[in-house]
C-alpha cells in the first residue's frame, strides 16, 4: 500500500512531509487505532512538524526532545485540557516510534517525553431508583406494542446498564455474540480484547424479544449479522444510541442529562455499591489496569460522604 500525505503535510520541509506520509497507516494497520484516534493523532502529528519546523527541524532525525516538550508547553498555555495534553504526548510518542521503526530517526526521543497527567473528575451517575425507573419505562412501553424499535430500544438500554459496555462495542455487537444459554455477550473491546460479560434476567429477556420478534420486521438486505438494526434495516450507529438516551432520561424526573457512558459509569457504581469487588468491576468493564476502575470507589465515598453529612447527628 502507498502512503499519500498526511492533511497539512505538503506544508512542512520535504524531508519532514515525506515522513509524516505513512503515519496514518502505520497508526491504522500496525497500532489498530480506531478510526477517531488516528485521525487525532495524524492532526496532532503535524501540528507537532509545523511547530518544530518554526524552530528550524528540517528533518526527522533533528526531531528532539525540546522540540517535543516545547510544543506541549504551547499547547498548555492555549489553555489545553489536561486530557488533551496527555493525548498530544500519546501522539509524539507515537509519531517518534515511528520515525525510528521506518528509518526515519535513530532515537526514539519520545520515550523520554512525560506524560501529563490527565485530571480525574468524577463521572455524573444515575442514582440506582433513576436507572430503575429508565429501564421500566421502556420496559412498559415494549410490552404493550409490537412496535419493533420499542423492543429493540428496551433491550438495548437493558444491555447498556446490565453489562457497562462502550456504545462502540454495543453498536458493534453480532447476533453470534449472544449465547442465550449462558446469558452472557461477547465483546470487542479496545485493542480488539475481546472479553465475556453476563447479561442478567431483564436484559437476557428484552434482547431475546427482540431478536424473535421486534429485529425480522426491520432486517433486510442491509442487515447482515448486525444485532442492533436502526429503521432502515442497516446497523445501527452510535449517534442514534446517543439520541435514545439523552431523550429517555430526559423522561426521568431529577436525573442527570447523560450520555450511554454514562449509564457505563452508573452500572459501575451501582455494582460496587451493591459489594461487588473491583477486580470484577474491571474485568466486567474492560479496562486495561486497575486504576482506571477505581474512579468509581470515589464515586462512591462520596455519595457515602453526602449521605453522613446529611444524616449522622455529629457530622
Amino acid at each position: 500500500m502507498t502512503a499519500g500525505p498526511s492533511a497539512g503535510s505538503d506544508q512542512l520541509p520535504a524531508e519532514l512531509g515525506r515522513a509524516l506520509g505513512g503515519f496514518e497507516v502505520y497508526l491504522r494497520a500496525e497500532q489498530d487505532l480506531a478510526p477517531r484516534s488516528v485521525r487525532a493523532y495524524v492532526s496532532d502529528a503535524v501540528s507537532l512538524a509545523t511547530h518544530a519546523a518554526r524552530r528550524g527541524v528540517t528533518t526527522p532525525a533533528e526531531l528532539d526532545l525540546a522540540a517535543l516538550r516545547s510544543w506541549l508547553a504551547l499547547q498548555a498555555t492555549t489553555g489545553r485540557a489536561r486530557a488533551t495534553l496527555a493525548r498530544r504526548a500519546s501522539a509524539a510518542r507515537a509519531l517518534t516510534s515511528y520515525l525510528v521503526a521506518r528509518g526515519w530517526a535513530t532515537e526514539d526521543v519520545g520515550r523520554r517525553l512525560a506524560q501529563p497527567k490527565p485530571q480525574r473528575t468524577l463521572p455524573a451517575v444515575l442514582r440506582a431508583d433513576q436507572a430503575r425507573r429508565l429501564l421500566d419505562g421502556a420496559s412498559a412501553q415494549a410490552s404493550t406494542s409490537d412496535d419493533p424499535v420499542a423492543m429493540r430500544d428496551a433491550a438495548l438500554l437493558e444491555v447498556l446498564y446490565a453489562t457497562g459496555v462502550r456504545v462502540g462495542e454495543l453498536v458493534g455487537l453480532d447476533l453470534t455474540d449472544v449465547d442465550s444459554e449462558r446469558m452472557t455477550l461477547r465483546v470487542l473491546g479496545k485493542g480488539r480484547k475481546e472479553r465475556t460479560v453476563p447479561l442478567g434476567v431483564p436484559a437476557h429477556r428484552a434482547v431475546l424479544r427482540w431478536v424473535s420478534e421486534g429485529r425480522p420486521q426491520l432486517a433486510g438486505p442491509a442487515s447482515g449479522p448486525a444485532l442492533w438494526l436502526g429503521v432502515r434495516g442497516g446497523r445501527m450507529d452510535p449517534r442514534a444510541v446517543r439520541r435514545l438516551v439523552h431523550e429517555r432520561l430526559a423522561g426521568v424526573e431529577g436525573a442527570p442529562d447523560l450520555a450511554p457512558h454514562g449509564l457505563r459509569h452508573s452500572a459501575a457504581t451501582h455494582l460496587l455499591e451493591g459489594g461487588a469487588d473491583l477486580r470484577s468491576v474491571q474485568e466486567l468493564l474492560g479496562h486495561a489496569t486497575l486504576a482506571t476502575t477505581q474512579i468509581y470507589t470515589h464515586v462512591s465515598v462520596d455519595r457515602l460522604k453526602r449521605a453522613y453529612d446529611q444524616a449522622h447527628p455529629r457530622a
